[in-house]
């Protein structure tokens, strides 16, 4: 194996990532050649396990759950993008350089307005949660900018870390930014977006359903089985659901052009891959 063809996601769980076949998929509609794999990291052993993976010839690799915050920490560069969100989900390996970027963002913001066709302009957004996905995705989605965003999280204080560091960027987008429990939501949302785990630890929806507007926009990141819970519910109320599996295409897209140096086809590799999980193909 050539040392600069080594790639892989690192998280836990990843068994259920759909990454390799993504970036598989790309690489052979680009005429690149790679080889992109899924690595379960123990909880402690993050930093040690990257710095094996580049021994090995590794040239990058993406990070899901629960390693966003440790990946941008672990970096010696960082983008303005990860900067902001003090998350990274793409690492880069250049000598003894760790290149932090995040391209979840880009890839949420495409699938909604592009995809779903449903401009972010002007909007009532609810960000649900306030960890390294919600994290990665605030500054693009302010870019978008909507009237109104507000993140709710379990605990205050992480919510108004996250609003506090993103002030200055909505200000300048004139979006009104705030922060709030998930209790304490009295308010309807055009565009609610669960940036939480728990679609993918099967503990239900984190909010009522009074915050969804008429036919508001219901997203949740994580797709296939996990995300069903979360889009029956918005179903049922009214709303039109949606999985985060066009975001997962979209942002691999993103890391896939900053390591080969080409943007791939996303929107067919998208629809090939709806209609690989449909099938029920592994």
């Amino acid at each position: 194996m050539k040392r600069t063809n080594l790639y892989c996601v690192m998280g836990h769980p990843v068994a259920h990532s759909q990454s390799p076949w993504i970036h598989a998929r790309f690489a052979e509609l680009t005429g690149q050649q790679l080889c992109y794999t899924r690595r379960d990291i123990a909880p402690d052993d993050f930093a040690r396990s990257v710095h094996a993976f580049i021994q090995e010839g590794g040239r990058g690799c993406n990070v899901t759950v629960p390693f966003k915050f440790q990946a941008a920490a672990l970096a010696t560069r960082v983008s303005a993008r990860a900067q902001l969100a003090q998350a990274c989900n793409t690492l880069t390996f250049e000598g003894d350089q760790i290149l932090a970027d995040n391209t979840d963002g880009a890839g949420l913001v495409h699938d909604i307005e592009h995809n779903a066709g449903v401009p972010l302009c002007g909007k009532r957004m609810l960000l649900i949660g306030a960890g390294g996905a919600a994290a990665g995705v605030l500054g693009p989605l302010l870019h978008a900018q909507p009237a109104q965003l507000c993140v709710a999280n379990r605990t205050l204080e992480r919510a108004t870390e996250l609003v506090v560091r993103h002030q200055a960027l909505a200000t300048l987008q004139k979006t009104e930014l705030s922060a709030h429990t998930l209790s304490g939501l009295d308010t309807q949302f055009d565009v609610i977006i669960n940036a939480t785990s728990s679609s993918l630890g099967g503990h239900g929806v984190p909010v009522a359903a009074r915050v969804l507007a008429p036919g508001a926009l219901a997203y949740d990141m994580m797709y296939g089985a996990p995300a069903q819970g979360f889009m029956d519910w918005a179903a049922r109320h009214g709303a039109q659901p949606r999985d985060g599996l066009g975001m997962l295409v979209g942002q691999a897209a993103q890391s896939f052009a900053i390591w080969r140096g080409v943007l791939p086809p996303a929107a067919q590799v998208l629809a090939e891959l709806r209609a690989r999980l449909n099938g029920g193909a592994a």
